[in-house]
């Protein structure tokens, strides 16, 4: 993508009343919405994170399928989760948010117990050790996705990297946390639920015409 096509994203993006765009002194002194995400909602559905949203296809199509809840698309990157905040303008989804921010910020935009469930779709796995703290799902990020989700919150870990697939899934069972499901080829497998597969990111489409694996893991944190 062009610079100047960055630069006008962005600049629209400033005028879309479904993204937020605080700088970080701005959430360390206290992002506004942080437990009153349901007054901009205008109602106390659930509300549901996807994190490193990328264009935003995921959260848009989840939310089109449940109008009863409310999505919130993260990612760092503003130009890529532009066509999801336009569409979802155009479409006039009001159960739909985007905010340009660090994951690792999340506590600070969010209440605790304020998130009934996130989803983290095709990450990067950050494979080199001294990378292990990047990893959305390493012991740090659990305790945040912990603080902010509700009790019985679920988390959903979606990519087609076996490393991830693999460490998460060991990371989970040595910590005792609560595997509801997990897959290693969730295509190849007529018992994996609908709404996995019916909903597919740009990136998803990409790895599948290439026949790579996409792996799938639902679970409940217990610190």
């Amino acid at each position: 993508m062009g610079s100047k096509n960055k630069l006008k994203r962005f600049r629209e993006n400033e005028t879309f009343t479904n993204v937020f765009q605080p700088t970080r002194e701005e959430i360390f002194e206290g992002f506004p919405l942080k437990g009153k995400w349901q007054s901009f909602f205008k109602n106390n559905n659930p509300i549901v994170l996807e994190l490193g949203c990328g264009k935003g296809e995921y959260t848009i199509d989840l939310a089109k399928k449940n109008p009863d809840k409310n999505y919130i698309g993260i990612d760092i990157k503003g130009a890529r989760f532009w066509r999801g905040a336009k569409t979802a303008l155009e479409d006039q989804m009001p159960n739909v948010a985007f905010i340009r921010t660090q994951i690792e910020l999340i506590e600070n935009c969010f209440e605790n117990q304020e998130i009934s469930e996130i989803w983290i779709t095709f990450p990067d796995p950050q494979i080199k050790y001294k990378r292990t703290k990047h990893r959305l799902t390493n012991p740090e990020f659990l305790r945040k996705y912990n603080n902010i989700l509700q009790k019985d919150g679920i988390i959903h870990l979606k990519t087609d990297s076996e490393f991830l697939h693999g460490y998460t899934l060991g990371l989970l069972e040595l910590s005792n946390h609560e595997v509801l499901y997990a897959h290693h080829d969730i295509y190849n497998n007529l018992h994996i639920p609908k709404d996995v597969i019916e909903t597919q990111t740009f990136y998803e489409k990409q790895y599948l015409e290439k026949q790579k694996s996409i792996t799938y893991i639902k679970f409940k944190l217990h610190f």
